[in-house]
């Protein structure tokens, strides 16, 4: 039996869980589609091209999966990859992600961005690929997070930093050779030693 577009799409929306007008395209499904369904009250518009199903699931990550679906090259990272790995206690109320220094960062209003800018390996090493509520983010390891934290700790704070890298190394979430290899990247091997040596 075939399927409408209406009942595509919402099927799409389903398994997304946030959809993009473009998405449409490839499945024959007109762009207009979306407007109707939010006035049907089956779609919910969370803002200007999201739009995701009115029963959706609450999720934390949601927000992360919104920023992603925006800026797909950019990384989840700091505050956010701390919050999205469970290390330390920080509860951000801003989505952090990595850009390259040259990309082009898209004004989003809804949810708030923090952006930080990394070039080279800094920006790719330690990059993972994780499915969350039906859709796939980029977000840095956590030895690279932690390392990253030391790296910008004159925005998040030192102390931050710390309660980052006891905890990631408390809760087995990355190796002492991990976390050397991460503040190598991130050229804070000097200042993050003494710190290791007293774990």
């Amino acid at each position: 039996m075939a399927r409408t577009k209406t009942e595509k799409l919402l099927d799409l929306v389903n398994r997304r869980q946030i959809v993009r007008p473009r998405d449409l395209d490839h499945l024959g499904i007109p762009r207009n589609y979306l407007g109707r369904l939010v006035h049907r009250g089956e779609l919910r518009k969370v803002e200007r091209g999201l739009y995701t199903a009115i029963a959706m699931p609450a999720s934390e990550h949601i927000s992360l999966l919104a920023v992603s679906r925006k800026v797909p090259k950019a990384v989840v990272c700091l505050l956010s990859a701390l919050r999205f790995h469970e290390i330390g206690t920080q509860a951000p109320f801003e989505v952090w992600m990595a850009l390259d220094v040259k990309a082009w960062a898209p004004k989003i209003g809804s949810p708030s961005v923090r952006i930080v800018r990394l070039s080279g390996e800094a920006l790719h090493f330690g990059v993972q690929e994780r499915e969350i509520s039906g859709g796939t983010i980029r977000v840095f390891s956590p030895a690279k997070t932690v390392a990253d934290c030391f790296k910008f700790r004159h925005k998040i704070g030192i102390d931050v930093a710390l309660e980052a890298l006891r905890d990631c190394y408390r809760q087995k979430k990355a190796t002492m050779n991990e976390l050397r290899e991460a503040a190598k990247v991130c050229r804070v091997a000097n200042v993050m030693k003494p710190y290791m040596e007293s774990l």
